[in-house]
């Protein structure tokens, strides 16, 4: 589905009304990411820094996939520092 939209004034600003279905429909919130080319404008959801690593985790270890990728090796400071 695609609308027409008029570019209003927002104070020193620019800015669109963007119609509720739009939103739903893109699952977009209060806070999004902005990236401007010649002649087009991406509105994008902004994703949480780790969003989504719990349930991979999660599934990783049901897949028993969460094993150690290299082997545990001791430092010096496991040898000297250390204390239980």
């Amino acid at each position: 589905m695609a609308v027409l939209a008029k570019i209003v004034r927002i104070g020193n600003y620019r800015g669109l009304h963007i119609p509720k279905v739009f939103l739903e429909e893109a699952s977009l919130t209060d806070r999004v990411a902005l990236r401007a080319e010649p002649g087009k404008l991406t509105v994008s959801a902004v994703r949480s820094p780790r969003s989504g690593w719990t349930e991979a985790a999660r599934e990783a270890h049901v897949a028993g996939d969460d094993r150690l990728v290299d082997p545990p090796s001791q430092t010096d400071f496991d040898e000297s520092d250390w204390r239980w």
